[in-house]
């Protein structure tokens, strides 16, 4: 189980926005027979590339096991359901890692799999294997159950929680290591956000660069008046094929509003598709642009916004874990996080838990979650 969690990780930028899944099958005696991980999105899954490992190198998988960390599917998508393809294959033993939370599957899999004459085995949620192979799958859990997308805000910060200077210069604050360090965050998630204010202030790219990835994440804008300039740099990243990168822009304007029709087709033109999603205030509204952005099949959402965006998304309390790069450097007054109201309790503040502290190049990386 061990090898299938280190095989899914081998996943981490292919799949989405299909979960990462390792298979193993090995004999009676333990001998590994074959390996295999999840494809692209429409490819094969982590089961099917395992048996053509097993057929390729001429073994026979009669009464074999298959170690997946997650239940193999049972329903038609993309591809066809794997625990029939591993029941017909003539595999005995299935054990996983995790029950699959999508509702067309969720226990189905297995119970397709007993029913064919497959012993099954589903390791306790709590076992250490299956933790690990939920965090490498949390956005798709997390869309499975609560029809939101995992929320990640990255922020880049001095050690004082400055963003960039009062005149708004900010690069870089953090080290090349750490930059290098954000971009494959940046490759694992589904979606990148940002808000209009980074767009005019930065004119940003908001892509991966300096990795060699295979899927450049889609790309969200927050831009409540639709005031994105059709020379923005970050619509020339869309990229061409099956894996091209959509752009999505959020806007709260009227659509009936003929002054704003030439505009949208513009945007239109240039690959980006405006949606209307209008919220109090005149603001687009974040709760239901992340529902709509599940029913994209957004698994991970990773946020690189200003201390605005930033601060309505922690108001809302949207946001699931925050990647907080810190440099050791004092920048005194300047722009900070996110914008919050001032507090006259303690008790109110946003109670945070570290999740993971590591040092990045001179910087310190900590990954929080909301207690």
């Amino acid at each position: 189980m061990s090898l299938s969690v280190s095989l899914a990780r081998q996943a981490l930028w292919l799949t989405s926005p299909n979960p990462r899944v390792g298979c193993v099958i090995t004999a009676a005696d333990g001998a590994v027979l074959a390996i295999g991980h999840t494809q692209r999105a429409g490819g094969p899954h982590a089961e099917i590339m395992a048996l053509r490992n097993a057929a390729e190198r001429g073994h026979s998988v009669q009464g074999a096991t298959a170690w997946v960390t997650l239940e193999p599917c049972a329903h038609q998508g993309r591809t066809g359901p794997c625990c029939d393809a591993l029941a017909a294959a003539g595999i005995g033993r299935v054990v996983a890692a995790l029950t699959d939370p999508n509702p067309q599957v969720a226990g189905q899999g297995m119970a397709r799999l007993a029913a064919a004459g497959v012993q099954t085995e589903t390791l306790k949620p709590q076992d250490d294997i299956a933790l690990q192979a939920r965090e490498l799958n949390i956005g798709f859990f997390s869309r499975m159950e609560r029809g939101l997308p995992w929320v990640r805000m990255k922020v880049a910060a001095s050690l004082d929680a400055q963003t960039a200077l009062q005149n708004g210069q900010s690069q870089w604050i953090t080290s090349p290591e750490a930059r290098a360090d954000g971009h494959a965050w940046r490759a694992r998630a589904c979606a990148i956000l940002t808000g209009i204010g980074t767009v005019l202030e930065d004119d940003p790219q908001l892509n991966v660069r300096g990795l060699d990835t295979p899927r450049q994440p889609h790309l969200v804008v927050v831009d409540s008046r639709l005031e994105l300039p059709l020379n923005a740099q970050l619509l020339n990243t869309q990229g061409t094929g099956d894996q091209a990168r959509q752009i999505w822009v959020y806007t709260a304007v009227d659509p009936a509003n003929p002054e704003q029709a030439e505009k949208r087709n513009a945007l239109s033109a240039r690959g980006a598709k405006v949606i209307d999603m209008p919220g109090p205030g005149g603001k687009v509204d974040l709760n239901a642009m992340l529902r709509d952005l599940a029913g994209r099949e957004i698994n991970e959402l990773h946020v690189e916004a200003g201390h605005k965006l930033n601060g309505s998304f922690i108001r809302e309390g949207l946001v699931d874990e925050y990647l907080v790069y810190l440099a050791p450097k004092l920048l005194g007054p300047g722009q900070g996080m996110a914008n919050l109201p001032v507090l006259t309790a303690l008790d109110d503040a946003v109670q945070l838990g570290f999740h993971a502290v590591e040092r990045i190049g001179p910087d310190l990386r900590l990954l929080l979650r909301r207690a």
